[in-house]
């Protein structure tokens, strides 16, 4: 019988494929590192046991205790697997720029996630690296991996992914290119290959925005490649060439390669194909071969990379202007707070209160005080609420949640406005969310009042 011991077993040894149409036009073989088929969907698989084995031989990582770490998803997706066979808590630091496909993945693992502010200094105290640090701090039995400085994040890549790579090369490998974030895969990797043969060129992709190479940092929608700083974990010393990818190319490029090539590839996979071609291009020798590690799968990036009225949203595709649902909430006045709630354990008369006192006709109803979409667990109307009190006063004297309806309906900020639209004609209002927070409440005449006095119509 060939049967695993456990899903951590499956890790690595990931096919290496030739890449056809995409690279039509290009002299060298290009060929495709498929990392998204380890366990978690990542070449950040491989580093999460790793990090955590390591870390229970130190002492660090004790049974019961916590895993801490920010992430951009797939590490703590990898550690996420990791320590569901060990039997640890983890807590993921985020930043909300990052896909609500990652945030749920992550959640469906058991893990807790905490969102943070992308648009801050990595010194603030809001950002996903400071927070990270203070949970780590603050709980009792935590233990941070820090993949940003944890040596075994290159000394993983290698021990497994670079003999990989020249074994399935069969040693025929001239240049190797890759994104890099912590650049843990990069410096393992390039590492292990200059061993193997000095004159081997390692290419690393950064992305507009990123100090790597040299550009102010500043904001930019690539998921998992460039930094504000420079890791411990990366050896700038490797990288022979660097090539700098926009948004747009990179994204376009993971759109091509998916349905070109029939590979779902995220954003950062599409920015080192693109790196790859561009080096390809310059090259006139068809005995060339260049091997570009795809990182994830494209599954973790649906309602971004994948959406045409995302990509149209910033610019990267042409099109009609898509009104969002964050347009038409942020076109709402300030007459009311972007949220107002009820408690499920205030009594009926309170809530009649609350609906008073603002003037509204309904109100979602919440277990805590939390803007986050798991504790909203019904909602309250008037209309309803009169016919209950009318039949029965005592009604007034019971709990919210004993006369409660169901949870108002949920849209994403940035889905267009006819999603929006099609809640609106089953459900007198809806919440709109961003990364499982809830930003507010959009009702008909809220939308009835964006169109008649902006004068924009949705999308057809």
């Amino acid at each position: 019988m060939q049967v695993l011991d456990t899903f951590l077993d499956a890790m690595g040894n990931t096919p290496l494929v030739r890449l056809h149409t995409v690279t039509r036009g290009v002299r060298p073989s290009v060929l495709a590192k498929l990392e998204m088929l380890n366990p978690g969907g990542s070449v950040k698989d491989r580093i999460g046991i790793r990090m955590i084995e390591a870390a229970e031989r130190e002492g660090l990582l004790r049974p019961g205790g916590t895993i801490v770490e920010p992430t951009s998803g797939n590490t703590g997706h990898g550690l996420a697997i990791a320590a569901a066979v060990r039997g640890y808590r983890c807590i993921f630091v985020m930043p909300d720029k990052m896909s609500p496909e990652k945030i749920a993945l992550l959640r469906a693992y058991g893990a807790e996630v905490v969102i943070t502010p992308t648009a801050v200094p990595r010194e603030s105290p809001e950002s996903y690296y400071s927070v990270a640090d203070r949970l780590a701090a603050e709980i009792p039995g935590a233990f941070q991996p820090n993949q940003y400085w944890n040596d075994e994040n290159p000394a993983t890549h290698y021990d497994t992914t670079g003999p990989e790579l020249w074994a399935q090369t069969g040693g025929g490998l001239d240049i190797f290119v890759a994104g890099v974030g912590t650049g843990g895969t990069i410096t393992g990797v390039g590492r292990y290959l200059k061993e193997q043969r000095a004159d081997i060129q390692i290419v690393g992709a950064d992305t507009e925005g990123s100090v790597y190479t040299g550009d102010d940092p500043r904001p930019y929608l690539i998921e998992g490649i460039g930094e504000d700083f420079m890791p411990g974990t990366f050896d700038p010393a490797v990288v022979d060439r660097w090539v700098r990818v926009s948004d747009r190319d990179a994204f376009l490029m993971a759109r091509a390669v998916t349905r070109q090539e029939g590979i779902l590839i995220g954003g950062s996979g599409g920015a080192a194909v693109h790196a790859a071609l561009e080096v390809a291009r310059g090259i006139d020798d068809p005995e060339v071969t260049i091997v570009v590690l795809l990182p994830d799968s494209g599954r973790g990036y649906l309602s971004k990379v994948f959406s045409d009225t995302w990509m149209r949203q910033y610019g990267f595709l042409e099109g009609p202007e898509v009104v969002t649902v964050e347009q038409v909430l942020s076109s709402k006045g300030a007459d009311l707070p972007p949220l107002i709630t009820v408690h499920a354990h205030a009594k009926v008369r309170q809530a009649v209160d609350v609906l008073h006192e603002h003037g509204i006709s309904q109100a979602p109803v919440v277990r805590e005080d939390s803007a986050d979409v798991s504790q909203f667990v019904g909602s309250i109307r008037d209309r309803e609420l009169l016919e209950r009190v009318f039949r029965d006063p005592d009604a007034l004297q019971a709990d919210v949640a004993e006369v409660m309806a169901p949870p108002i309906p949920t849209v994403e900020w940035s889905a267009p406005v006819d999603v929006a639209f099609g809640e609106l004609e089953r459900a007198p209002a809806v919440l709109v969310t961003k990364a499982g927070q809830v930003l507010g409440v959009l009702t008909r005449s809220d939308l009835l009042d964006h169109l008649a006095h902006r004068r924009t119509r949705p999308s057809p």
